[in-house]
């Protein structure tokens, strides 16, 4: 029971006239540490203001909170006194509470057991090393939370007889001790039965590859997770769920129920965009996300723009590892008129890729490109056959807008008269993204493009291969693909080599809306020194529900003329 002074209470209750509504009731705390005057502040905020009214059954009330608030954290024996203030306002009043904890009850013994199989588990007892310890102030949410952490732990685990013998606080205040009695017997550990699956039109060889668990294994929820995950990103299914049947329990052997809604075998998708590169754009897709029963799909875009047109299907086979292991099989046509690039192209290839547990992708590739191009003045045919590999990895965190996240990707390729090649070269493409933030309303992004073409017939590499930089998502303050070498005329020839940086900075305004600093930089070039643009500007940022929209004013300073710019885009920024 809280001991209080009766002398300020009379002085109290005289002010206290039961039935005074006071519109707004404070509470002033004094006298105790951060924890306890915060604890103490969340329940005497649970009061509702229909109670607020200076009477006895107030007072009764905040008595009950103070007393249970500093209990919940060992304290059972404290003092305090009430004071009011401004209590002449009937508008307003402060109630004063000066507290002293008094001596804390701590922990005097820890009885914790476990039986069962959970003895042996090193999870449990990982979990008991953060048990309360001898000695330590009395803290019953702690206790509760151990309590649930033991149980709740069972359940992810397969111990689905687990049961407490004894659980039990025990409290002597007038001895400042307490003593924790938790007997926990855990049963027998089930293990994976078999796995049943319902309404599948994939075969279920297939799908067993794709299994993080094999039956007889100890039974994890974690692995039930992951399965549901990656059935889920296969795209097969519009709806997966993945549960255990635990009304179903058979000689320590839990079964798993996998029940799907197949997706269905077309989609179309349509979008339009706009971005300053390419002015307005059109986007039409099918999706053919199972195209029989060994879980094959076919995807075919098509993507119109002024300066681009591109005609892409690509048929995807996965292999024994269904999300981390396929092949890939693509085949397009791409006409292009931009600047001084006229070109028609026609592209196949065929790709071997890998995904690893560290984020990182691989892919062997083997590509067939016929260009039909007219470049500055130059007018030719090109037939490669282009060998090559590429490494991959994005990371993101944080939704659309990421406060943190990076991107790699490097591509080697080669070509050779001796591989069916018109020409011989050797090309290298990579970049670098990096997204960081100090907290929520301070972004920084960093980016690094570069590449190289090697060869001694570059007037034979076809303008997709060729490097031109400029634009919306490279160097602002100048148009797109705009920077590159140029011939006796003024006209573009695009470059054997070309890097590109940038460094921009985004603060938060409002909500949702962001301004932005950067600067960029770079030059794309052939045989002569490279000669840097370097353009600097300011934006405006929007995170949409479809991801960021991007309004940027540069402007470059290459010559004193260059007139400002305006960029607007949007899209991924890794």
């Amino acid at each position: 029971m809280i001991k209080k002074r009766l002398i300020p209470w009379v002085v109290v209750a005289a002010t206290w006239v039961p039935g005074v509504a006071i519109a707004d009731v404070d509470f002033e705390i004094n006298g105790l540490d951060d924890m306890l005057e915060e604890n103490v502040s969340v329940y005497l905020d649970a009061i509702p203001a229909s109670e607020r009214r200076l009477t006895f059954r107030f007072h009764s009330r905040v008595q009950e909170e103070i007393e249970k608030a500093l209990q919940a954290l060992g304290y059972f024996d404290p003092e305090f006194t009430y004071d009011i203030e401004d209590r002449e306002s009937i508008d307003d009043a402060t109630v004063v509470l000066n507290i002293n904890a008094g001596e804390p009850v701590r922990i005097a013994e820890v009885d914790v057991q476990l039986t069962g199989d959970a003895l042996h588990d090193e999870a449990f007892r990982e979990l008991l090393n953060t048990a309360p310890k001898v000695g330590d102030v009395l803290n019953q949410g702690q206790y509760d939370a151990l309590k649930v952490a033991i149980q709740s732990l069972a359940v992810r685990r397969g111990y689905f007889d687990a049961e407490y013998t004894l659980s039990r606080l025990e409290v002597a205040p007038g001895l400042h001790q307490a003593f924790i009695r938790l007997h926990f017997n855990s049963g027998t550990r089930y293990h994976f039965g078999p796995v049943i699956y319902h309404n599948s039109q994939i075969d279920e060889e297939r799908l067993n590859s794709m299994l993080t668990f094999q039956e007889g294994d100890p039974y994890l929820v974690s692995e039930l997770g992951a399965f549901n995950q990656s059935l889920s990103n296969t795209g097969w299914y519009s709806s997966v769920l993945v549960e255990a049947g635990l009304d179903d329990l058979r000689d320590d052997r839990v079964p798993i129920s996998v029940n799907l809604e197949p997706a269905p075998r077309n989609r179309f998708e349509t979008g339009v965009g706009y971005s300053t590169d390419v002015g307005p754009r059109v986007k039409v897709g099918w999706r053919k996300p199972w195209f029989n029963s060994r879980g094959h799909s076919l995807n075919t875009d098509l993507y119109v723009s002024s300066p681009k047109q591109t005609l892409e299907s690509t048929y995807k086979i996965p292999l024994e590892d269904a999300q981390r292991e396929f092949y890939q099989v693509q085949v397009g046509l791409e006409n292009i008129d931009n600047n001084d690039t006229e070109s028609l192209e026609l592209i196949s290839s065929i790709s071997r890729h890998w995904q690893y547990d560290t984020g990182w992708q691989r892919a062997l590739f083997l590509r067939w490109l016929y260009s039909d191009y007219t470049q500055a003045n130059i007018s030719n045919i090109s037939n490669l056959i282009l060998p090559g590999v590429n490494f991959s990895r994005v990371r993101s965190r944080g939704g659309a807008m990421p406060h943190w996240g990076d991107k790699q990707s490097i591509t080697f390729e080669a070509g050779d008269p001796a591989l069916l090649s018109d020409i011989s070269l050797f090309r290298v493409v990579g970049q670098t993204a990096w997204i960081r933030s100090l907290n929520d309303d301070n972004r920084f992004l960093a980016r690094i493009n570069g590449g190289g073409i090697f060869t001694s017939e570059f007037e034979r590499v076809p303008p997709s291969l060729r490097f031109f930089a400029g634009g919306d998502n490279s160097i602002r303050g100048y148009n797109y693909e705009s920077v590159s070498p140029r011939d006796s005329e003024g006209q573009l020839e695009g470059g054997a080599y070309m890097a590109t940086g940038s460094l921009e900075y985004n603060y938060r305004v409002s909500g949702n809306w962001w301004a932005a600093l950067f600067v960029d930089g770079g030059d794309a070039w052939s045989s002569s020194d490279p000669h840097w643009k370097t353009s600097a500007g300011v934006g405006v940022r929007w995170e949409s529900p479809v991801g960021p929209v991007r309004l940027d004013i540069a402007h470059g300073f290459e010559n004193k003329d260059d007139d400002f710019m305006i960029h607007f885009s949007l899209g991924p920024e890794l």
